[in-house]
């Protein structure tokens, strides 16, 4: 079994309410029998594969505002997308949700798979072909997005991230030691400028925005499935094809693969090393900054995804000459 890169500690399903999971044995015509729970995510929420009596399978995710007040929105940002994408096997279909009292339930078709081990060159030489598959099809499923509307479950848009880079960066000189090194200090100016310049760029089609292992299942004859739409919003068409190689951004092979994305080749590789510079000194911001509740792992997570990030921006600096602007 391959260790989810993002991991943090979830309700069972016997914990979430009673109603919730009357709501699950309704909707699916069958008590169940089996509920197996799932590692992977930081919901503090379930993710429960279940069987029911007459041997009908779905996957639960459930989550209330008790357990953490942000994530019933993402699931039901996770809902509003999924209606809106319809059923491609791409993706696990939605079969129904539940929201009431606080609590958002999603029944999804249960997966036959498990979480790619995207060490293995073949498979991940099939995510990055996947990954830009999976642009055409959002293009195509939905050429008309919604409004953006993060903070009441609708989807979110890349401007959101573009302003919190922005306050990382002036907000870095304050940090304490060690959080950032000490080239983003010097290049802050010239990373901002970067930012205003990505802002700037029209922004109109739908991405997952959260590509990860644990955010992937790979079926037994090798095709790869999206799960967790809880983050998808308005993004450039870089985005998901640049969180799809971040399993090797230690690697230089992360910056070969650059040129084998059609959309990361249009944006360059000044572009990548903004999004990981800017990217990995935000998590640190948010390390010193963020209240996160009943999510007790995600802290370290950020520490070692800022690590990462900036250790992966640093040595790209000379790519595409953004070092001698900064």
């Amino acid at each position: 079994m391959t260790t989810p890169r993002a991991a943090g500690v979830r309700a069972t399903y016997a914990a979430i309410p009673e109603r919730v999971r009357t709501w699950v044995d309704e909707t699916l015509g069958s008590p169940v029998v089996q509920a197996h729970d799932q590692i992977g995510g930081m919901s503090p929420g379930c993710a429960t594969r279940v069987v029911c009596a007459d041997g009908t399978r779905a996957f639960v995710k459930a989550v209330g505002a008790e357990l953490n007040p942000d994530t019933p929105n993402l699931f039901r940002r996770e809902v509003l997308v999924l209606g809106l994408l319809g059923r491609h096997e791409l993706w696990a279909g939605l079969l129904a949700s539940y929201d009431e009292d606080g609590w958002v339930g999603l029944l999804l078709d249960d997966v036959d798979g498990k979480h790619p081990d995207l060490t293995e060159d073949t498979v991940m030489a099939r995510l990055l072909e996947a990954s830009d598959e999976l642009g055409r099809v959002l293009v195509a499923r939905v050429p008309d997005p919604p409004v953006p509307d993060p903070t009441n479950g609708g989807v979110t848009h890349m401007s959101r991230a573009y302003q919190a880079w922005q306050l990382a960066l002036d907000a870095a000189p304050h940090l304490p030691d060690g959080l950032v090194p000490r080239w983003v200090l010097d290049h802050s100016n010239a990373l901002g400028e970067q930012v205003a310049t990505l802002a700037r760029e029209p922004v109109r089609h739908l991405a997952h925005w959260d590509v990860r292992n644990d955010n992937l299942l790979v079926r037994p004859d090798g095709r790869l499935v999206f799960v967790d739409w809880g983050m998808t919003g308005l993004a450039p068409a870089w985005l998901d094809p640049l969180l799809a190689r971040l399993e090797r951004v230690e690697d230089p092979w992360f910056d070969r693969s650059i040129a084998w994305s059609p959309a990361l080749a249009v944006a360059g590789d000044d572009v990548v090393t903004t999004w990981l510079a800017c990217m990995g000194t935000y998590l640190a911001w948010r390390t010193h900054t963020a209240v996160d509740v009943n999510l007790p792992t995600l802290n370290e997570f950020r520490r070692t995804e800022s690590r990462r990030f900036l250790a992966a921006a640093e040595r790209r600096m000379d790519l595409g000459g953004l070092s001698a602007r900064c």
